[in-house]
């Protein structure tokens, strides 16, 4: 055990001495806003509709004029563009492989949203190792535009790839929805990033509820379990409606806010994007966008 431990130290000083080196590099402030607020989106069981929260998040973020770039980080089974109703030429399989840069796999989504797709069906990427995640960062730095979202898509569970996103990102949103499952999945997934890595601060939102004391009672359970057992603290962002409707905007895929902008399920997401971007002014999130391309780099050490 001690000789891992070794190995990790020793990876990590090597690569924080690089980030040292690429933060005084000119290029680490091209095309990148210093205000973007990183946001991973995870859960702890599939089919919770995480995806269809980063899609509408987006989509709602974009129509309030804000540049938004979405990161399928779901390497394995990948479907962010497929809910767009995007046909990308290439995906993050194409660029880990080193045949694209992120700047030719990049397509546009509604409203100016920018998306790197990710691939399906393929196992090979689904653990990246310290390789893939400085190509990851060298390309990050590259991309056009000054972003003021970015929303990592991440799979579902708590495999490497999952825990990586989450502590790279500047904030950690987990989806759940009512279901007994879920919430304990939920829970699971906390816990490890808060014993295992650190994290401390979550947010949630409760996804598929019958009514908003339902979305409510889901977070009080998560509170009254964490606040006994882990040192986290846990911010309710809200709850999203369950509606059928949203079942036909994935078969027509187009998300909610744009098929259907006066239902109660885009009125939520659109509260929700409201309020993140209230937040962004009075939080102290773990750093900017560049901090992030900084943290995957330091973060290669788990590799």
């Amino acid at each position: 055990m001690s000789n891992v431990s070794s190995e990790h130290a020793d990876q990590a000083g090597t690569l924080r001495s690089l980030s040292d080196h690429l933060s005084e590099s000119p290029r680490m402030n091209a095309g990148v806003n210093q205000a973007a607020r990183v946001l991973s989106v995870t859960s702890g069981k599939g089919g919770v509709g995480k995806t269809a929260v980063v899609s509408n998040l987006a989509v709602a973020l974009g129509k309030m004029g804000k540049k938004v770039l979405i990161i399928d980080a779901d390497l394995g089974l990948a479907n962010i563009d497929v809910v767009f109703g995007l046909a990308p030429q290439f995906n993050l399989n194409h660029f880990f492989s080193g045949q694209h840069s992120l700047s030719e796999i990049l397509v546009e989504g509604p409203h100016g949203i920018h998306i790197l797709p990710a691939g399906s069906g393929v196992q090979k990427f689904t653990r990246l190792d310290s390789g893939h995640k400085m190509r990851l960062l060298d390309d990050l730095e590259t991309l056009p535009g000054d972003y003021d979202v970015v929303l990592i898509d991440t799979e579902a569970g708590i495999s490497d790839n999952v825990t990586y996103f989450n502590q790279a990102a500047q904030d950690i949103l987990v989806v759940t929805s009512p279901e007994p499952t879920a919430i304990t999945d939920a829970y699971a997934l906390m816990k490890l990033l808060s014993s295992q890595y650190h994290e401390k601060s979550f947010s949630l939102i409760v996804n598929s509820v019958r009514h908003s004391d339902e979305a409510l009672d889901v977070y009080r359970k998560l509170t009254m379990v964490s606040n006994r057992y882990l040192d986290i603290s846990i911010d309710y962002m809200g709850g999203i409606p369950f509606e059928r409707k949203m079942y036909e905007s994935v078969r027509c895929q187009k998300v909610m806010v744009e098929m259907y902008p006066g239902n109660k399920v885009s009125q939520a997401f659109e509260q929700l994007a409201k309020k993140l971007v209230a937040e962004t002014g009075h939080t102290e999130p773990k750093g900017s966008l560049q901090f992030f391309f900084k943290r995957l780099l330091s973060l290669g050490s788990n590799a």
